[in-house]
């Protein structure tokens, strides 16, 4: 008996005295799975990194810790380890844990829980969770300690972190991606982020030398971390930054991330590989979109299937913003002769227009004119459903032979920012094209490489047709059955001349 407590202490010692002994021991207890340290070329692994500062917490050497590191490399779970492994050693602490949303924030909690309920976490420290406390967002341990979850925009008031008057370590503020990467381009949301951290979360510890921990990836050049940075905040921050590819070129977690993989990222889409896998958020006024982006083609390529976007003015002023029309062709790239598996979208012509609201329903007309020349008539007209727009659409809708179909914008349409950047994908892959010599070529790419992330560009209009004209037809794929469809029919209609060829060549034979 005294051996086996003597072996006890022994390994509890070995754990206490090290974060990445504790998680690499209990991982596999607590999921089943062993847990692999990533093996980057030229440097220490990134789990080796981010343990160490989590330890300099620990040990109370650093009190407010800004890690950034890409998404998909095990931050959040090297966290719940870490609240498990200093709670063991410290069973009075006091944690919060704060994500973008509550339920995120919730998941991260319930894994910490899983780890300390393990039998073996609870033989070999004793740590136990009170038997009333069910929910998965908030816990409370025998010994008092306690793990509460929060939304990084939502109330925190009255929850504290850490114990008064402590010398030791009592507990922490953990932040874990305070921005969701599909709301943080809203000022409004940022903004709110931001000042529920200033107002709220830095009122938390209960003492000066309870720490802070920020752990999550940038995502725009304003966000928390931006602020955390900027000189304004009362706290000094130890910053620690993961890139994705390092300074000599090497992947970061190779065994995810690869190399190749993290080059294909930049390539097509740069805005968001910079900000979340580099951590180094394009500056505003950068541009999405270069000119090499789109293809210049020496002839028209064989279209399938055409349609119209349009963006007409917010106001009624008719000096101030633009209506704008854009007539697009579908088709299937081909590389070297042969099919690539892709499909394009031709920029046919495109109008930009200052008119007043009741000049537009005769522009349109004159401009679906121009289109009807084309060898291929356009099927649809996609048109965004805003102030004039919403008129134009209501005169068109009797219109024969002519698909008018309303674009509304709304929160599950995103911000502008968010739309640019989805289609970022879209256009690194080279995928809207025009003909040389088009007389729109100039004044769409001209207005293409101003867009910016940070809407600091003066007009999208342009940009906006563009946008209908991907989302409709390359990433919600309207004529993807139509295409599919097609290509069957030219199958058969091979087919059938292949066999037709070979009973005439078998009849020439026979004679």
């Amino acid at each position: 008996m005294k051996r086996n407590i003597d072996e006890l202490d022994l390994l509890r010692a070995q754990l206490w005295g090290s974060f990445l002994d504790f998680t690499q021991c209990f991982f596999p207890l607590v999921t089943g799975r062993e847990f692999k340290l990533s093996q980057p070329l030229g440097r220490e692994s990134h789990f080796i990194t981010i343990s160490r500062e989590l330890t300099s917490v620990a040990r109370m050497q650093a009190t407010s810790l800004l890690i950034n590191v890409p998404p998909g490399h095990g931050k959040s779970t090297l966290l719940a380890y870490w609240v498990a492994w200093s709670l063991s050693k410290y069973p009075r602490s006091q944690y919060l844990y704060i994500s973008y949303g509550h339920e995120l924030a919730t998941k991260h909690t319930e894994m910490i829980r899983r780890i300390i309920t393990n039998s073996h976490y609870r033989n070999l420290f004793g740590i136990e969770i009170r038997h009333d406390m069910k929910a998965k967002d908030h816990f409370v341990t025998t010994s008092g300690a306690s793990v509460k979850a929060f939304g990084s925009s939502g109330p925190i008031t009255g929850q504290d972190a850490g114990l008064p008057n402590c010398e030791e370590f009592s507990g922490a503020v953990i932040i874990d991606d305070a921005h969701k990467p599909d709301e943080v381009h809203s000022d409004t949301i940022r903004q709110r982020v931001i000042d529920n951290y200033r107002e709220t979360i830095l009122q938390r510890p209960r003492g000066p030398n309870v720490p802070i921990i920020f752990i999550g990836q940038r995502l725009h050049e304003d966000d928390l971390p931006s602020y955390m940075l900027s000189g304004r905040d009362e706290r000094i921050w130890r910053r620690v930054v993961l890139k994705a590819i390092d300074d000599a070129g090497n992947a970061l977690y190779p065994e995810v991330n690869p190399l190749s993989q993290l080059l294909e990222k930049k390539e097509k889409n740069p805005y968001v590989f910079s900000s979340q896998f580099q951590q180094e958020p394009v500056p505003s006024g950068g541009a999405l979109y270069k000119v090499h982006n789109f293809p210049i083609l020496d002839e028209e390529p064989k279209i399938l299937y055409t349609f119209i976007t349009a963006d007409t003015a917010e106001t009624t002023k008719s000096y101030n913003d633009a209506s704008v029309f854009s007539f697009w062709g579908l088709y299937r790239v081909v590389e070297y002769g042969r099919e690539t598996g892709q499909i394009g979208l031709h920029w046919l012509d495109c109008v930009e227009l200052r008119v007043e609201p009741k000049d537009l329903r005769d522009e349109f007309i004159l401009f679906y004119t121009e289109c009807m020349r084309h060898p291929v008539k356009p099927l649809l007209a996609a048109i965004e459903k805003k102030s004039t727009g919403v008129t134009l659409i209501s005169v068109l809708q009797e219109m024969r032979g002519l698909q008018i179909r309303d674009v509304p914008r709304t929160a599950a349409s995103k911000s502008k920012a968010d739309r640019y950047i989805a289609m970022q994908d879209v256009i690194a892959a080279k995928l809207v094209s025009f003909t040389q010599d088009a007389k729109h070529v100039n004044m769409c790419i001209n207005h293409m490489i101003k867009i910016t992330a940070s809407d600091s560009h003066r007009w999208d209009d342009i940009a906006d047709t563009c946008w209908d004209a991907c989302k409709i037809a390359l990433i919600d794929k309207a004529f993807h059955h139509n295409l599919i469809e097609e290509n069957k029919r030219d199958n058969v209609v091979t087919s059938l001349a292949d066999a037709f060829k070979e009973k005439v060549q078998a009849r020439q034979a026979w004679y």
